[in-house]
């Protein structure tokens, strides 16, 4: 099957920001007081909105984990989110893409200003037709909000799209938006996670995204 459009999620998809973003969990919690658990059981934070995990982990109220997000969101945009490394073979996926012809779209749950940077920062900006990605208004909390943002702002069509991420919120939120999702297994997620959420399409590399082109 061949797709037009892609859409990809960040983190654990096209980088892995294990470091960054188990760091700005632990600076949030110092500052809150709250004794962190082990930094491998915060894998859990990579992927959702902060503001639901923090609620889920942790039992927070509203205003707490509006604080923990704050808090959380002080360290990781000035050192977390460098605190990062490139997944193999993304860049040389999008390149290939693009020389196809395809569109090449991010859908992200990470606030749109923190990705840009990171999209930057790694070289890959220039492959994208357009950066869709949450806000810190919490207007796009969710990853099928933030696909039908990218569908509104582009007017691509959607029967000829698919979603490419690493966790069942990728795939939970493509089926919402009613787009098929090809889940990798290069970041955070488990073939046992992705066949649970019915996802469309499981592949162990990007580089196994080309043939859906």
């Amino acid at each position: 099957m061949e797709f037009e459009t892609f859409l990809f999620d960040l983190d654990g998809t096209l980088t892995n920001p294990f470091m960054g973003i188990t760091n700005g969990i632990l600076y949030a919690l110092d500052a809150l007081g709250i004794d962190p658990p082990p930094r491998e059981e915060l894998k859990s934070f990579i992927g959702p909105p902060l503001f639901d995990e923090f609620t889920r982990r942790f039992g927070m109220d509203a205003h707490t984990a509006n604080e923990a997000v704050r808090q959380y969101r002080e360290y990781y945009g000035e050192k977390g989110l460098f605190e990062n490394e490139l997944i193999d073979g993304a860049a040389e996926l999008l390149a290939e893409l693009k020389r196809r012809g395809k569109r090449v779209c991010l859908a992200t749950s990470k606030p749109e200003p923190f990705s840009v940077r990171i999209l930057q920062h790694f070289g890959l900006i220039g492959y994208f037709d357009f950066v869709g990605a949450s806000d810190f208004a919490g207007t796009r909390g969710t990853k099928a909000q933030v696909i039908e943002y990218v569908f509104y702002k582009t007017g691509f069509d959607r029967n000829t799209a698919v979603m490419i991420g690493d966790r069942f919120h990728d795939i939970v939120g493509a089926h919402t938006a009613k787009i098929p999702c090809i889940a990798v297994l290069t970041g955070f997620g488990s073939k046992e996670e992705f066949e649970r959420y019915d996802a469309d399409f499981i592949v162990e590399t990007l580089n196994d995204v080309i043939k859906f082109s």
